[in-house]
């Protein structure tokens, strides 16, 4: 064992399949902190956690499962002229189911008003997990199937799930704080999640995107939305100073204020 740690070969692979499963965990880190800001407070950090948990279980009992993994990439029927496996079929529907649930909380952050805003407490925790479960199903099996074109060596990839998944758990609470405070990172996020749902479903049909194109998309949406915080902070600022300076020159003297302080200085004046 110790001298599997020394080979570099190991650790090429290791660090390659932790950055895969990084990479590929952010779909499921934006989805889970999307899902989770529905919540009341108390209970967005224990969704968060369970929701990660429970992608780090589905992604290691999968690689258990290897071979039944493998044979979801067998053609099941065609449509048209595509072959359509297992693997394509939960691609496409949980692809839809994305899109969906994606365009759904976007219709909410666009109608929602301040009254109706408080998520709904009956069983919103479990109904959260159900459909944290269902995503985790489809972002784990298109990871587990990516990391056996690299590698065959089942302590080296679980290794690299595990530790994707305590960056997971720090990215989770960083990535809802920030969806809370801003809304327009929400709506972007939201987008994200519809683009990739469209991406998921196009793989299905054996339609083949660069997931490149949809990352790049995000990076410059996330930089223009950056910059836009930065530009609402300086003029909310401004305006602070502004209104702070009008209450100043609008703020009334105290009477006899003035006549007082000539006469002190006449006053001294006259000592002199």
């Amino acid at each position: 064992m110790i001298e599997l740690l020394l080979e570099p070969e190991v650790w090429l692979i290791f660090l390659t399949l932790f950055g895969l499963e990084l990479i590929l965990g952010v779909d499921n880190v934006v989805f889970i902190s999307v899902l989770c800001e529905r919540l009341p407070v108390h209970q967005r950090a224990i969704a968060r956690n369970l929701g990660i948990g429970l992608a780090v279980l589905a992604r290691v009992g999968l690689v258990f499962s290897i071979s039944w993994v493998m044979s979801l990439t067998y053609s099941l029927f065609q449509v048209s002229t595509v072959d359509i496996s297992g693997r394509d079929l939960i691609l496409i529907s949980g692809g839809a189911f994305l899109l969906a649930k994606s365009v759904s909380e976007l219709k909410h952050l666009l109608l929602v008003t301040e009254t109706d805003h408080a998520p709904h407490l009956a069983n919103g925790l479990t109904v959260v997990l159900l459909q944290i479960v269902a995503m985790d199903a489809v972002f784990s099996m298109d990871s587990v199937i990516t990391a056996v074109g690299l590698t065959d060596d089942l302590p080296i990839m679980v290794a690299a799930i595990l530790a994707s998944a305590v960056f997971m758990v720090l990215m989770a609470g960083a990535i809802n704080r920030l969806v809370t405070k801003h809304p327009g990172l929400k709506a972007l996020a939201l987008l994200f999640l519809v683009l990739l749902g469209g991406l998921l479903m196009a793989e299905g049909f054996e339609i083949h995107i660069n997931k490149g194109y949809v990352y790049f998309a995000m990076a410059f949406g996330l930089l223009l939305e950056i910059i836009h915080i930065q530009l609402s902070k300086k003029i909310k600022a401004a305006q602070e100073r502004r209104k702070s300076n009008i209450r100043y020159l609008n703020k009334p003297s105290r009477p006899g204020r003035l006549e007082n302080r000539q006469a002190n200085r006449f006053g001294s004046l006259v000592n002199l």
